[in-house]
């Protein structure tokens, strides 16, 4: 592992994951810095999977340089340069240059975008030592190999510092898991003591933190023109533009162990805890953002600002949030930190956003990973309180139904889910009784699976789901 690292002097963030959201999200934050003079440190980004070559390769070309298109509500159009890129690593096997990266005592913090299926929890956040990926990483590393997981990775990386004397770095998750600082440490410590790493798992208890994060900006595949936007807008012919709201938030916790950019100073929100928000906007946000997908696709819409603007699905989403979300976010005595009905009707302007052009089939992926996460909460906390779970139901309800045109291959698009077993999912279609068989997946509601009231309001929402199908075709 002699990989040939350029050398930087400054203190480094190794950005781990260089999609469409790292770039229109964190990345610009960076650049804030940057134009308000502030360059005391270096933003470097790798991907540990093949499958962004020709981005990385335009991003290489351009000097790790590229253009940030941001949309307001309204629809006025800004176009901006984003140079905070310092170096952009090259994908290859083995990943040696980007763990000798993370190894570099410049490195302070490593940042890394991993869906919720990436972690490799089970529903009761516990490392998944059943999944195949997993396995095969815990092997590699106790044969001393580099793993493929981003706990492989980050131990490879880890490992390495140890042995350079390279000091503690900051491991900061930027994407939608709940707790996910909490979770990355749980997981990657469970992983250590599996892969036989014992040692490292005893420095990395005194020379990591985790802190949690909440991160929002809604941000869609990169359309094929908007490369011909750009250059029509500015000049510049962007072979690695992204796209995105103007709309941008990112709170963090304040608790890095080897420094930190001021990012204070451009609008990131340093707090003690973040779970006032991640628990609003996992709830209100993304819960109703799939409910829009999933209704939309239904529907025969592809974009989510047609779904946002069609008055039955737009007040399915309201009504989620209204009569189910916020009575669990704000009992009695326990005041939200966020004013929950300004914010619920914020997420849903933005949704209506026509300039986005979000599509449904990017929203509506991975629905078996966003279930557990943004749905399943709701669901047993209403349990809990005895209350209706009419409006909440309805999530699951469509997912469903949109799960059947799945099995019988009638989607429009292709659908992409990390976490679904295409058995098992196929199987709960296939069902006597579907409601019950999807209401039955532990992985899905972990306490709550099977419960009659949860089996109930899904069968009574599930009616009404094909109903809003059947006037939607006329």
């Amino acid at each position: 592992m002699n990989a040939i690292v350029p050398h930087l002097s400054r203190p480094t963030v190794l950005h781990l994951g260089l999609g469409s959201f790292h770039r229109a999200h964190q990345a610009a934050y960076q650049q804030r810095l940057i134009d308000a003079g502030d360059t005391q440190w270096e933003l470097v980004g790798a991907n540990l999977r093949s499958d962004m070559a020709q981005t990385l390769e335009a991003l290489a070309r351009q000097g790790g340089a590229y253009t940030l298109e941001t949309i307001a509500p309204g629809g006025s159009v800004r176009y901006q340069r984003i140079e905070a890129l310092r170096e952009v690593i090259p994908h290859a096997p083995g990943l040696a240059a980007v763990i000798a990266r993370g190894a570099s005592p410049c490195t302070r913090v490593i940042s890394l975008t991993v869906t919720e299926a990436g972690y490799y929890l089970d529903s009761s956040g516990v490392l998944d030592t059943g999944s195949p990926e997993l396995a095969a990483d815990i092997g590699r590393m106790r044969q001393g190999q580099v793993g493929e997981t981003i706990y492989g990775v980050l131990c490879a990386i880890l490992q390495l510092r140890r042995c350079a004397h390279a000091g503690p770095v900051t491991l900061l998750s930027c994407d939608n898991l709940r707790h996910n600082g909490d979770r990355l440490l749980a997981g990657l410590l469970a992983f250590m003591q599996l892969a036989q790493l014992q040692e490292l798992a005893e420095w990395a208890g005194h020379n990591i933190s985790c802190p949690n994060a909440m991160v929002d900006r809604i941000t869609p595949r990169p359309p094929p023109e908007l490369r011909e936007r750009v250059q029509a807008a500015t000049g510049w012919d962007d072979a690695a533009a992204v796209t995105a709201e103007s709309f941008s938030q990112w709170v963090i916790e304040d608790r890095f162990v080897a420094g930190r950019p001021s990012w204070e100073r451009v609008g990131v929100e340093m707090v003690s805890s973040v779970a006032p928000y991640e628990e609003a906007k996992i709830r209100i946000l993304n819960a109703s953002h799939s409910c829009i997908a999933w209704a939309g696709t239904l529907a025969g819409l592809r974009f989510i600002h047609e779904g946002s603007a069609v008055p039955v699905i737009r007040q399915m989403a309201w009504d989620y949030v209204t009569q189910d979300v916020i009575p669990c976010l704000a009992t009695p005595g326990k005041a939200s930190a966020l004013d929950l009905p300004a914010y619920r009707d914020t997420v849903l302007e933005r949704f209506g956003n026509p300039a986005i052009r979000d599509t449904n089939q990017r929203v509506a992926a991975d629905g078996f990973a966003k279930i557990p996460g943004f749905i399943a909460p709701t669901v047993r906390e209403r349990i809990a309180q005895g209350a209706s779970m009419d409006a909440v139901a309805m999530l699951p309800a469509l997912f469903l139904v949109f799960l059947q045109r799945w099995h019988h291959d009638t989607l429009p698009y292709a659908y992409q889910d990390q976490a679904m077993d295409p058995a098992v999912a196929h199987a709960i279609c296939a069902a006597a009784d579907p409601v019950a068989a999807l209401c039955a997946e532990v992985p899905l509601w972990g306490e709550a699976a099977g419960h009659p009231h949860l089996v109930e309001a899904v069968r009574r929402a599930t009616d009404r789901v094909h109903a809003f199908v059947q006037q939607a075709a006329r």
